[in-house]
C-alpha cells in the first residue's frame, strides 16, 4: 500500500491535480479565468486594463498556457491592425464553479490564515 501511495505522487504527469494546479495555480491564471467569466469575450489590451499589476508578456504567456490547456479560446480577425479575443471555452467555464468555491473559502478564512502567519513568525 505504502509504495502504491509513494508511486502514485512520484511523477506530476501521472497526478491529475498536480496537473491542473500547475496552470492554475500561478499568479495569474485564476484571475484571468475569474475575469474573462465575469465580462465574458475581451480583448487582449481589455484583459490588461483589468489586471493592471501584470506586464504584457506575462499576461501573453498566461494567456498561450490557458489557451493550451483547453481552458480559453483565442480568436484571430484578419484585419490591419489585428484583432485577437479571448473567451472561456465549455471545458473554461466547467472550472468556473470550483474556481469560485476556493475563492469563497479565502474570503471566509483569509483573516484566520493572517492570524496564523502572524502567530509563525513569532
Amino acid at each position: 500500500m505504502k509504495k502504491e501511495i509513494e508511486n502514485k505522487y512520484t511523477e506530476p504527469s501521472d497526478c491529475p491535480v498536480r496537473n491542473v494546479l500547475d496552470r492554475i495555480g500561478d499568479k495569474w491564471s485564476m484571475l484571468v479565468l475569474l475575469l474573462l467569466e465575469e465580462k465574458g469575450l475581451l480583448r487582449f489590451n481589455e484583459i490588461d486594463k483589468h489586471i493592471v499589476s501584470i506586464s504584457q508578456k506575462m499576461l501573453s504567456v498566461t494567456l498561450k498556457g490557458l489557451e493550451a490547456d483547453g481552458l480559453v479560446k483565442r480568436t484571430i480577425y484578419p484585419q490591419v491592425p489585428p484583432k485577437v479575443e479571448y473567451e472561456l471555452t465549455e471545458l473554461g467555464q466547467s472550472l468556473i464553479p470550483h474556481l469560485n468555491t476556493l475563492v469563497g473559502w479565502a474570503k471566509a478564512n483569509m483573516q484566520k490564515i493572517e492570524t496564523s502567519r502572524l502567530q509563525y513568525q513569532n
